[in-house]
């Protein structure tokens, strides 16, 4: 379940222990979650060696909290896995600026997704087609006969479906079965479908079954968001004259990242940086995510483009929308494995797979809003490297209370911050 306020007022200046209690209390998070993540989420070894093979070690991120989210009348709190500073903070100021028009609503398909089968060395394409095709129901039937929670919630294949695919070495045909897999991200669901239905496929179009594997492109499985900012919630003065000029200069970056692969390679990692981190936070496939949602913004246009939409609607209020696939999962996997990914998956409190990708997707369109304000007003810089001057501190060799006064001295200076800098003020400080 949600929680019932995200709004935590000043959240960023308490200690990470009265955090971890604010939010444990908002959650109604178990002891065994709250433990998770006061160990920093370490796995112990035993576990970690069952995860991967030649394990020799753990290694710990920072783990922060967005707040501000309301998603489909629901207050969440989000949680975020990364190293990258600016972007908890990010995501969580564009929430608190989308609450005049009740914040984010999500839209998401059935979690269909494909599996493959590639069919070789066929003699006549098109009638193995037709023969497939008439025996859709049966193979339908077949991949559905095993015992599996999943089919008895309602989920299985649901299609079959065939495309012929020119290649220099021949007319491929490429089978895909459309797998419901309810609340499991779904990998080892479908690819065990693809396996066991391939000898058939050979026996009825006499081909030879080559690759039998999910696709990360989950074209079926997409997560949508759209949302509302006022001009007077897009200003940096409060007024609404400022806010017009705001959203008409993220609409001019916005075109660009539309227009221009370069710049839309960036504007999308920005995306990227909250849908991975809250990936990564509950123990999601996130290479797997990225690949599907960067071939997602590749498909549509021909061309590689902008994941996110963003427009004027008759009133001036700017409107975001984004529309990804993402394959995630709250049973099986890291999701179940992982101690600290459960005791994020707690503080979400989502009751389905679907609604899991909702959130990831409003994380998304939140933190890309981030990015492209700063970039339209007073530069990414100002606000990475105002949280960026504690690790410049650290790095240089700070320590103790000589990382709060290198770092504010760093955030005061109005030249090039550079590390070489902060070296040379430590080494002045501590010379007296």
């Amino acid at each position: 379940m949600a929680v019932d306020n995200s709004r935590l007022k000043g959240f960023y200046k308490k200690s990470v222990e009265e955090r971890r209690t604010e939010v444990a209390r908002a959650a109604n998070l178990r002891p065994e979650d709250i433990n998770a993540l006061a160990q920093h989420g370490e796995l112990d070894e035993p576990a970690a060696d069952r995860m991967i093979e030649n394990v020799i070690g753990t290694m710990s991120l920072p783990v922060g909290v967005a707040t501000n989210f309301v998603i489909d009348g629901a207050h969440h709190l989000i949680p975020f896995c990364l190293e990258e500073s600016s972007v908890v903070a990010a995501a969580s100021n564009m929430a608190k600026r989308c609450l005049t028009h009740g914040g984010f609503t999500t839209n998401n398909d059935d979690p269909i997704m494909i599996a493959q089968i590639q069919l070789l060395d066929i003699d006549d394409v098109e009638a193995a087609e037709a023969v497939i095709l008439s025996e859709k129901q049966a193979m339908m039937a077949f991949c559905n006969d095993t015992p599996s929670r999943m089919i008895a919630l309602g989920g299985g294949c649901k299609d079959v479906v065939c495309r012929q695919l020119p290649t220099p070495m021949g007319t491929m045909l490429i089978v895909h079965l459309l797998v419901d897999c309810r609340d499991a991200m779904g990998a080892n669901a479908v690819n065990t479908m693809a396996e066991r239905l391939a000898p058939r496929l050979e026996g009825l179009t006499g081909g030879r079954a080559h690759l039998r594997i999910l696709s990360n492109l989950a074209a079926h499985r997409l997560a949508r968001v759209t949302a509302t900012f006022t001009p007077v919630e897009m200003s940096t003065d409060g007024s609404a004259e400022d806010g017009a000029s705001v959203i008409e200069g993220i609409l001019e970056a916005q075109h660009f990242a539309v227009h221009d692969p370069f710049r839309a390679a960036t504007h999308n990692k920005g995306i990227m940086n909250a849908i991975s981190s809250v990936g990564v936070a509950c123990g999601q496939d996130w290479r797997a995510i990225e690949a599907g949602c960067h071939a997602w913004a590749a498909l549509n246009e021909g061309r590689y483009t902008s994941m996110s939409s963003w427009t004027k609607d008759d009133d001036g209020n700017l409107v975001g929308r984004l529309e990804v696939p993402l394959a995630v999962g709250i049973v099986g996997g890291a999701s179940k494995v992982h101690p600290a990914a459960r005791a994020n998956l707690a503080i979400l409190g989502v009751e389905s797979a679907q609604e899991l990708a909702g959130i990831m997707a409003c994380a998304g369109l939140a933190q890309n809003l981030g990015a492209l304000r700063a970039l339209s007003t007073k530069g990414i810089q100002a606000g990475h490297m105002k949280l960026h001057a504690k690790n410049m501190a650290v790095t240089a060799g700070a320590q103790g209370e000589e990382i709060e006064a290198l770092a504010a001295r760093l955030q005061a200076y109005d030249g090039a911050r550079t590390q070489t800098l902060a070296e040379a003020w430590l080494a002045e400080m501590r010379n007296g």
